[in-house]
């Protein structure tokens, strides 16, 4: 269609002034068709397929330890049963794909420790700064199933969901109009179940015109003193009512055109335009530049604006031991940018009282990660490097349960951080990187400066980190959390990572594993 340029061959661009909606419908189609090019190379597809797996493993053992929003969505739609349908983690019973998207969806972002992307692309002027996460691979699975295709097309999809989104949180910043990102997730779900169910152009735009007329969620799920279930499954909600406009259009539902250019809807009420869209779209179809090679694991559960602190702590602990000894530390300076400081510094979540509110709290994470360090001095001290480090105390599910919450220990040491606004020399640095320093003084007024962290062990920009080494071993520990006791992690682990090699009839069983029932978490 006349809306799509080829500048440069890898890429097509949707201009501001064509229909952008109906441009991502088609090119959804002409992605996974191979129509643009040979598509994503292997390092793309290879990374993608990480993320896969460590989505899965969050969202399995986020069920086995009976976490409340994933568990009251698998038994919903456990009650809607499809024989053509899909499947949710633990079972083979096909039900409703929404229903089996909203519940493993929810899962997988439950712990807040799957993949985050930063929308920032300077090399295209494109710094929006969106967030996002990589909580919607199960759209794709749903759809494969239903369809009954096989681990390339599911992988080749993943990195089209991927690309959408990630585009999208370059060139429109949400959360400054106090909109929940997961806006540009349910979109990019949109075209993607789309493309892979046979919808045609014109009906993926009538989806993503349904879901933005509809659909829209705020950030209030993500603000108050005590976050709810809702921050956790934003991006499951959501995209329930995206594959659910998908499938009203498929049925011959007409949703709103040019949504993006519609003066009434989101984008040009808050960016105001003469009649385009607020922005161009760049849209990568092969090679090696895709959104997701942008994207930053997380190598545990934390909040990720944390993550540069959680480097600074470890890099200090492992060069200086004598930290970990009774009662050596006297005070923390934490320095950070906007929006860290806003986020996970807000004066309310200096006393969390639930996990979403202590995963969202700058100083309990960092005092949790301390414990563990004093708790654990000897591995800190053995360890080789600080990689071994992240290993050795890296945060779990159990570091955010009642009793860690309230951990004497942890509290104490909380009462010892300040948290500070690094300031305009800090801000302009994000989102290149997480910039964030921290000082600890010991009670000999000694002072130790873990100097401006930028790019931290799971950061997509670091180049210092074994990433593979540390990504296996918080799968082994999530994997232990969410197989039985005794299953074989790593086979689970290497299976997931071997997606793009499954046939369709592996595809079907992808989440037909038994998992563990661990009670008494929350």
């Amino acid at each position: 269609m006349s809306t799509l340029s080829a500048e440069p061959s890898t890429t097509i661009v949707l201009p501001r002034n064509s229909n952008q909606a109906l441009g991502i419908g088609q090119f959804a189609i002409d992605f996974m068709s191979g129509k643009l090019g040979p598509g994503p190379s292997a390092k793309v597809l290879e990374r993608t397929a990480m993320f896969q797996a460590d989505a899965i493993l969050c969202g399995i053992s986020a069920l086995a330890l009976r976490t409340n929003a994933p568990t009251i969505l698998r038994k919903e739609a456990l009650e809607y049963p499809d024989p053509v349908g899909a499947t949710v983690f633990g079972s083979s019973i096909k039900v409703k794909a929404e229903k089996a998207v909203a519940a493993n969806s929810s899962a997988v972002r439950e712990w807040d420790s799957n993949g985050t992307n930063f929308g920032f692309n300077p090399a295209l002027g494109h710094t929006a700064g969106e967030f996002g996460h990589n909580d919607f691979y199960p759209v794709v699975i749903a759809a494969c199933q239903q369809r009954n295709l096989d681990g390339a097309t599911a992988l080749k999809a993943m990195v089209l969901l991927d690309e959408i989104r990630g585009r999208l949180s370059e060139v429109f910043s949400l959360k400054t109009y106090k909109i929940d990102h997961v806006v540009h997730g349910a979109i990019a779900s949109s075209a993607t179940y789309g493309a892979l169910m046979g919808a045609t152009a014109e009906q993926i735009e009538s989806a993503i015109g349904m879901f933005v007329a509809h659909y829209i969620p705020w950030r209030a799920i993500r603000t108050g003193k005590q976050l709810s279930d809702s921050k956790g499954a934003s991006a499951a909600i959501s995209t329930e009512a995206a594959i659910l406009s998908m499938k009203r259009a498929l049925a011959g539902f007409i949703g709103p055109k040019d949504i993006f250019r519609n003066p009434e809807a989101l984008f040009r009420q808050f960016e105001k335009t003469n009649g385009d869209s607020p922005f161009d779209l760049v849209l990568s179809h092969s090679g090696d530049d895709f959104s997701v090679m942008g994207m930053h694991f997380k190598l545990g559960l934390y909040e990720h604006q944390s993550a540069g602190a959680l480097q600074g702590l470890i890099d200090l602990v492992y060069a200086n031991p004598q930290l970990l000894e009774s009662g050596a530390i006297k005070r923390i300076v934490i320095k950070a940018y906007e929006p860290a400081f806003g986020i996970i510094g807000d004066p309310a979540k200096r006393d969390p009282h639930t996990r979403q509110s202590a995963d969202h709290s700058m100083v309990y994470i960092v005092s949790t990660l301390l414990r563990k360090a004093i708790e654990h001095a000897v591995l800190v001290r053995e360890a080789d490097g600080s990689d071994a480090v992240w290993k050795a105390i890296m945060l779990m599910p159990y570091d955010y349960a009642p009793d860690a919450i309230n951990n004497r220990t942890t509290r104490e040491l909380m009462a010892l951080i300040e948290f500070e606004h690094g300031g305009p020399d800090y801000d302009a640095k994000y989102p290149d990187g997480i910039p964030t320093s921290m000082i600890i003084e010991d009670t000999a007024g000694n002072s130790f400066d873990s100097g401006l962290v930028m790019y931290p062990a799971g950061h997509a920009r670091n180049t210092g980190a074994d990433l593979k080494s540390i990504l296996a071993h918080k799968a082994m520990k999530l994997g232990a959390i969410g197989l039985p006791d005794g299953a074989d992690a790593g086979a689970l682990v290497d299976k997931l990572h071997g997606i793009g090699t499954m046939n369709a009839h592996h595809l079907q069983e992808l989440y037909d594993f038994e998992m563990a029932d661990r009670p008494g978490y929350e």
